[in-house]
């Protein structure tokens, strides 16, 4: 398999590391196969994909432990101080199958390593991802062993390839302001681009906890329809969005693993499960740093506990 050369890529404003990444995951078992021999055009295993950024995870003991993978999207329009605008961590765990999503509030007030009192959303301007992962094991004791980066324009092209029917969803009230088009209000399938805009919609009463609430919903039905699309004509051209759009640090035999437990495995739920939670915060404003989410640490490190344990309920934010 011949290599490609790098190609700096331009982020943008993205919710693609999420989705992007979980649609990977959900299809690399087949793509296992196809590099077995069922499909002649790859003739070797994918290589590790090397990602772009320091990045010191915890490292798994075996294959039956459970992984963390910390999905960003960047706020970067080509400057150097890029904000993440989506921070999400992935919960696989091989033992039991389990898939969960945890979506962290961008502006928490949260203390950095050697940095002080900040929002949560600019460790990554900071120090890449590698200071956003100690700030969230400072901060609420976890432990993230992996990290994954996509841009807008491999989130659109990989819901396009892999559910070029799009996926319905029903929106609330017409969206367009901030999102470059318009969305109508009603039940309706959207594709790649729409898609993108109505995760990255924040102009509703809800704000931003409206748009993490849409992100939880597009990745589970996302999730749905990968499973569903197995065609394996499509994967030569998905093993190039991987190769083009994502930046990580995870390599490809843990990337398969995932995807064959997903494809395999009969229940479809993906549990989510949104920092803070809710009594747990009150907003606050403080000078430098605008209106900020003050956070019960306490409640929400017992709340993260006891969702990756599977002991508690799912919570879902109205």
């Amino acid at each position: 398999m011949s290599r490609k050369k790098k190609k700096r890529i331009r982020w943008g404003r993205v919710f693609g590391a999420l989705i992007l990444s979980s649609i990977f995951m959900v299809g690399l078992y087949t793509i296992y196969q196809y590099i077995e021999g069922k499909i002649n055009v790859l003739n070797e295993p994918l290589k590790k994909v090397e990602g772009k950024h320091t990045f010191n995870g915890a490292k798994t003991k075996n294959n039956l432990d459970a992984v963390n993978v910390l999905l960003l999207g960047s706020d970067s329009r080509g400057e150097k101080q890029a904000r993440t605008d989506t921070i999400m961590i992935a919960h696989y765990n091989p033992q039991n199958n389990a898939f969960k999503l945890i979506s962290f509030m961008r502006d928490m007030r949260v203390n950095f390593p050697e940095h002080g009192q900040q929002k949560l959303n600019a460790a990554f301007s900071f120090g890449g991802p590698e200071l956003l992962r100690q700030t969230i094991k400072e901060n609420f004791n976890l432990d993230i062993h992996y990290y994954t980066i996509v841009d807008f324009e491999g989130f659109e092209k990989a819901v396009d390839l892999l559910v070029p029917n799009g996926i319905e969803v029903d929106v609330p009230y017409e969206m367009s302001y901030g999102i470059g088009m318009t969305i109508n209000e009603g039940k309706q399938r959207l594709n790649g681009k729409e898609l993108l805009g109505y995760v990255r919609f924040r102009h509703d009463r809800l704000s931003d906890f409206g748009r993490i609430q849409r992100q939880q919903e597009v990745i589970s039905k996302l999730k749905e329809e990968a499973l569903d699309t197995q065609s394996i004509i499509k994967l030569p051209e998905l093993v190039g969005l991987l190769n083009k759009y994502l930046d990580t640090n995870i390599d490809s035999s843990t990337l398969m693993a995932i995807g064959k437990d997903l494809l395999t495995n009969n229940s479809s739920n993906v549990e989510t499960l949104r920092i803070p939670k809710d009594s747990s915060f009150e907003i606050k404003r403080y000078k430098g740093l605008g209106e900020v989410l003050e956070v019960d640490f306490d409640q929400n490190k017992e709340a993260l506990s006891t969702f990756l344990e599977g002991h508690g309920t799912v919570q879902r934010e109205e």
